[in-house]
């Protein structure tokens, strides 16, 4: 299982766009609630209404743990004990991350990201503790995928797939999605 963390004041478009490649792959993906509520206001005051809540996750079951920014979001994700718990022992096992705009700095501040190279939004180069900041619309490195803010949410997603399913899946995403008109 998928794992998307949901948290008061994510970047909606960062999170449901990401959630939407990841479905239309067809695998498997809850949204995740850190609030203690099922439904969560974004940033830009969408509710959007989760599909568990933390507390009552199988973190064993977790194939990839991803976190879209947005701000208070990403600073709230950050500051979640039990979330953070269980990101350094996904880490541990070597399966995959991913984080896009300001959310890498959840990675950042648990050490996680010392010795990868990054990206995440502008102006939080300094909370990727360790790391090497790229700049690059999507990174990958290692067990991360990182991305730099809403305008990479389509490669972001694409890369998610790509590395959980295959190419071939992604590019057809991306031609179905109509993607290659846009870049």
């Amino acid at each position: 299982m998928i794992y998307l963390f949901f948290a008061t004041g994510t970047e909606e478009v960062e999170a449901l766009a990401t959630v939407d490649i990841i479905r239309r792959a067809g695998l498997p993906l809850q949204i995740v609630s850190i609030t203690g509520q099922p439904i969560v206001t974004g940033a830009h005051g969408i509710r959007v209404q989760t599909d568990a809540l933390i507390e009552d996750i199988d973190f064993s079951a977790a194939s990839m743990l991803i976190l879209p920014g947005g701000l208070p979001g990403a600073t709230n994700l950050a500051d979640h004990q039990l979330l953070n718990a269980e990101i350094l022992k996904h880490a541990a096992t070597g399966k995959p991350l991913a984080a896009i705009c300001a959310a890498p700095l959840v990675y950042g501040r648990l050490g996680l990201l010392a010795g990868h190279r990054a990206t995440c939004y502008p102006g939080f180069e300094t909370e990727l503790k360790g790391a090497t900041y790229t700049g690059a619309l999507v990174q990958q490195d290692g067990q991360f995928i990182t991305g730099k803010g809403p305008a990479a949410v389509f490669e972001f997603g694409y890369a998610i797939v790509e590395r959980l399913k295959d190419k071939a899946t992604a590019d057809a995403l991306r031609q179905g999605m109509l993607w290659s008109e846009v870049v």
